[in-house]
């Protein structure tokens, strides 16, 4: 009797470590519902006409899912934001593996700024891109400044690239920087 509970144990305990580790991995073929609740809660930035307002914490859906931040990877390298942003070391866009966040690092920001765009150079991608790419596309641009965890962010890329993998770099905590005069 007592190796039967023990091995009761043993696979209540496996059972457990599988159900914990499975949203890591998820592949989501239908999306969560984000929607206007989404888009009222974003802000351009301090920047808009009229009070301002408090923000709203948006969680970014894809946060915790390995797949979907290396979709996002996949969607940065297609949409070419290394043509402005240089793999995420600066070019003619800010540098995205620093800690200096002219807009903000939380998640609401950067869908803000991927799909209405920035002054100064940042176009507008809400047209053209899915708000489940664009989610995809902020769990990757935070995980480049190691804001996620090191087993949800990419490992490696398979192409030519300097720098540690997404995976590997520390965690900075992020500055607000001067807007860019130009």
């Amino acid at each position: 009797m007592k190796r039967f509970g023990w091995k009761l144990a043993v696979l209540a305990l496996c059972a457990g470590i599988l159900l914990v580790g499975c949203k890591r991995e998820e592949r989501q073929l239908q999306t969560p519902p984000t929607g206007s609740a989404v888009m009222s809660a974003l802000r351009m930035g301090d920047l808009e006409p009229g009070q301002p307002q408090p923000r709203q914490q948006v969680k970014n859906p894809y946060e915790d899912n390995a797949y979907a931040v290396s979709q996002g990877k996949k969607w940065f390298r297609a949409y070419n934001c290394s043509g402005c942003h240089a793999q995420g070391g600066g070019g003619i866009g800010p540098a995205l593996t620093d800690d200096k966040w002219i807009y903000g690092a939380e998640p609401a920001s950067i869908f803000s700024t991927i799909s209405q765009g920035r002054p100064n150079g940042m176009p507008s991608f809400g047209g053209h891109v899915t708000e489940d790419q664009i989610w995809q596309l902020v769990a990757y641009v935070r995980s480049m400044s190691g804001q996620l965890r090191s087993d949800v962010a990419p490992s490696r890329s398979d192409s030519l690239q300097g720098g540690k993998p997404e995976q590997q770099r520390e965690k900075l905590e992020p500055k607000s920087s001067s807007l860019p005069t130009h």
